[in-house]
């Protein structure tokens, strides 16, 4: 049987807390993980002290992405999914006050912030998002255990290289893919949309109640991180002083019109007066707002990424708000499908880390799973919607990550909202073609950002030390 790396919708599209899913999400995850080692193998009730090294691109830009505070909250027992994030500053201030830190709730040991949480710019060979793990028992013995995060809030181990060649042997696909031209083939053959084989091999993997439940929190979650930041005023932390631009957005856009909760917004942004100008705004807004939280280490959706959370939920609220005002959860979970199925794409012909292939590899490929998505739900044929995903990322190809400070604000969350605008246009563009004879096909425009991306100078792959990191100082700002 033929093995391939099956990627679910639900590890395209996951709940996590910002800014970042490979430098915040994936640390914390880490941490989880390594606890659950310890306690497989009978560690834990010995480890007396906790040492943590970042290394790489978790060291160079992890002060921004609070990488250290992630890291440690994993270390404390916190899940990012459902943690209450109005306790994280409290949590961390009293680990720095009292250095002691409460192991998985279950257990205080002696714990320095600073001294015990290290950055070391050195990059490990296996990927530039490592970081180990070490301890100290208490028969005086050591161990340690390395992860690398890998993008998208995935993390794997060093020992686990066949996760990078794709050969991963998890539970089979009724429907394989790893190649676009694959998809395609198995829509013909059984006569359906792609979003119906997406399902079906959601099938294999869980119940329809439990995939329309995960699908209902991703979206009510993602719904939730617009709302939050169209109604919430202020500065960014973090130092550059970065003023939040989708609250006072979202007032001149709604007008005088009135609502009560997040369960009205959407019936009263439909009354909203719509032309095109209103609709680059809309949009805009909605990409700025879900990417405004994530910069506030709030709740979002990884899609694929944090840093590109903003794109797909403001693709799927043009949808709702502007497209279509009779659209429902099932087109919805179609959208879903589609964007979880493109960004697995990604994944297995690329990368979806920015510390392996720059801005291309999360915005441009976000843009992708938009567009997709859209097409789809605009009628488009399984061609033309994977003309519409190769067409937004045909022109993100080069995008560089070059964050000033290391933190995910300038110019990442301005890219969400241009992310989103491509992704109307690319579905526009690809529903009035024939995509039969499309000159540049998606598995084509995957395997030339892979090649870019190696290509890439290291200095514009999420290291602050390129572009406009190095050209805007945090004094400037």
């Amino acid at each position: 049987m033929r093995k391939i790396e099956c990627i679910s919708v639900f590890d395209m599209l996951k709940v996590g807390v910002g800014p970042s899913s490979s430098h915040t999400l994936g640390p914390w995850r880490a941490a989880q993980r390594w606890i659950a080692e310890l306690k497989a193998k009978d560690r834990f009730d010995k480890v007396v002290n906790i040492h943590v090294d970042l290394y790489g691109s978790l060291s160079l830009t992890g002060k921004g992405h609070a990488t250290d505070v992630a890291t440690v909250l994993g270390l404390l027992g916190h899940d990012p999914v459902t943690m209450d994030i109005s306790i994280i500053e409290s949590e961390i201030e009293k680990i720095k006050r009292t250095a002691i830190l409460n192991f998985n709730q279950e257990r205080e040991i002696q714990f320095t912030f600073k001294e015990d949480v290290k950055f070391n710019r050195k990059f490990l060979e296996f990927h530039p998002n490592g970081i180990t793990f070490r301890a100290l028992m208490n028969d005086g013995k050591k161990c340690n255990s390395s992860f690398y995060s890998i993008g998208g809030g995935f993390v794997v181990k060093k020992e686990r290289k066949n996760a990078s060649k794709k050969i991963k042997n998890f539970q089979q696909f009724p429907f394989p893919i790893e190649k676009a031209t694959e998809l395609v083939e198995y829509c013909k053959t059984e006569n359906k949309t792609i979003s119906e084989i997406v399902l079906e091999n959601e099938r294999s993997l869980r119940s329809d109640e439990e995939i329309d439940k995960g699908l209902h929190q991703i979206w009510d979650t993602m719904l939730e991180s617009m709302y939050i930041g169209c109604h919430t005023e202020g500065t960014l932390p973090g130092g550059l002083n970065v003023k939040r631009r989708a609250f006072e957005m979202h007032q001149r856009l709604i007008g005088e019109t009135s609502y009560n909760d997040v369960n009205d917004w959407i019936p009263a942004i439909r009354n909203t007066e719509v032309k095109f100008r209103q609709i680059l705004k809309w949009v805009s807004c909605f990409a700025l707002s879900v990417n405004e939280v994530n910069a506030s280490l709030g709740r979002v959706v990884t899609a694929p990424t944090n840093g590109s959370a903003g794109t797909v939920p403001a693709v799927m609220m043009y949808y709702m708000t502007i497209e279509n005002h009779e659209a429902t959860f099932e087109d919805l979970k179609r959208f879903m499908l589609v964007a979880g199925e493109i960004g697995s794409l990604f994944k297995k012909g690329a990368t979806i880390s920015a510390a392996m292939g720059g801005c291309q590899a999360e915005i441009g490929v976000s843009s992708a799973m938009a567009a997709g998505g859209l097409a789809e739900l605009l009628g488009g044929t399984p061609e033309q919607v994977l003309m519409a995903s190769e067409i937004a990322m045909e022109h993100h190809l080069g995008l560089t990550c070059d964050p000033i400070g290391g933190l995910v604000q300038v110019p990442c969350i301005e890219r969400n909202a241009m992310g989103a605008i491509k992704a109307i246009n690319a579905a526009e563009i690809a529903l009035e073609s024939d995509a039969t004879r499309a000159k540049v096909p998606l598995d084509k425009v995957i395997e030339t950002m892979w090649d870019t991306a190696k290509d890439m100078n290291s200095k514009y792959k999420e290291t602050s030390e390129g572009g406009l990191a190095v050209k805007v100082n945090l004094s400037d700002c």
